[in-house]
């Protein structure tokens, strides 16, 4: 089994203006982007030592892929014999040129649209090109029931095979329509379950045991919403911290974290496409 790492270094530029987002059209200094950088290198340095089988995923504040550095990481990762996958979170908006130094079957891209932002004929091109490429992807948008239109278009533009998903917008949860919550369901059968909080408390899952989210500085935690540190991957007994454990929240409502709760069953429907949100087999639970 490998270890899944979740990196989120202090990069949290973004060249999109989202409202809702506190990285919005948010530009770092020449100095920032160079501290993100050296930690960037370190942690890609020890991913190369490691030796193990590892999967790397990449979930910024910002948007990574408009940086030349992120690139360049995920196309390395990618020929380590030991890594499986290396994966991203990304509104898709960068120039794809930088895939042909990448090995094609070891990626993952999480592809956000965001339709205030991006031509839905530009997005779906994008798209098209991963397709092309052999790249394991997944789309989708952020649930405001004003961008219902263009997800149904979106859809339909897409090969059929694309999970398309949809992010509840958990404040709004109350307002949702009847027919709003019909329709989401209809495009992506997952929504229900990150309609709700999940239970947690006291419930195993794969945080702290083969899943680990780690910051620019080497801070290994169970997982991006617990604060308390398990200890530095890049200290000489990293390994000896990992095992397995029960949450200590008492809820679990995001994607990125509920996935890997053990009694949802979700690491068997994504299988090896679980970074990049692609499911390999059809829900069967319920929500």
């Amino acid at each position: 089994m490998s270890l899944k790492l979740l990196y989120r270094g202090p990069l949290s530029s973004c060249n999109y203006g989202c409202t809702y987002c506190p990285f919005a059209k948010h530009h770092e200094t020449a100095a920032e982007h160079a501290a993100d950088e050296v930690k960037l290198q370190r942690f890609l340095g020890w991913c190369e030592s490691y030796r193990k089988p590892l999967d790397v995923f990449f979930t910024p504040w910002g948007e990574a892929l408009t940086q030349r550095r992120y690139q360049q990481a995920l196309a390395r990762l990618t020929h380590l014999p030991h890594v499986g996958r290396a994966a991203v979170q990304t509104n898709l908006s960068a120039k794809l040129d930088w895939l042909d130094d990448a090995q094609p079957s070891k990626l993952g891209i999480w592809a956000t649209f965001h339709p205030d932002w991006a031509k839905r004929q530009k997005f779906v091109a994008q798209c098209l090109e991963l397709e092309e490429r052999g790249i394991s992807y997944s789309v989708g948008v952020v649930g405001f029931p004003s961008v219902l239109d263009e997800l149904k278009a979106l859809r339909a533009e897409l090969p059929p095979h694309v999970y398309v998903w949809v992010n509840a917008v958990k404040d709004l949860a109350s307002q949702y329509t009847p027919e709003v919550l019909q329709a989401f369901t209809a495009l992506d059968p997952l929504f229900p379950l990150n309609l709700k909080a999940h239970p947690s408390l006291g419930k195993a899952c794969a945080g702290g045991q083969t899943v680990l989210s780690i910051d620019g500085d080497g801070v290994a935690r169970r997982c991006h919403f617990l604060r308390e540190p398990l200890g530095n991957l890049y200290e000489p007994d990293f390994e000896s911290k990992l095992g397995p454990r029960a949450c200590t929240a008492a809820t679990c409502g995001c994607h990125i974290g509920y996935v890997h709760l053990e009694y949802l069953g979700l690491q068997q429907v994504f299988g090896r496409g679980i970074l990049e949100r692609v499911p390999q087999r059809e829900w069967r639970g319920r929500p």
